[in-house]
């Protein structure tokens, strides 16, 4: 997909499940999420509200799994 594929294919989706996570686990997160879906299937807003990104996923599978890699006190404050 081109990149402006992937920019009106999230558009369809959005705005999926949504999990909130702590800024400072940004870059654990982006990269668990290059790994585990394709790169159309996931999105992330950078401080959605003091310390916080906001994620969003096509899938509820993949968001249930993505919330489960982190200590449940840093996600959905």
């Amino acid at each position: 997909m081109t990149p402006i594929e992937i920019f009106e294919y999230k558009q369809k989706w959005k705005p999926g499940y949504v999990i909130r996570l702590h800024s400072d686990l940004r870059s654990e997160a982006k990269d668990y999420c290059k790994v585990q879906m394709l790169k159309h299937q996931w999105d992330v807003t950078e401080y959605t509200n003091s310390y916080e990104d906001t994620w969003v996923f096509e899938n509820r599978l993949d968001a249930t799994s993505f919330a489960a890699q982190w200590d449940e006190r840093f996600i959905n404050q």
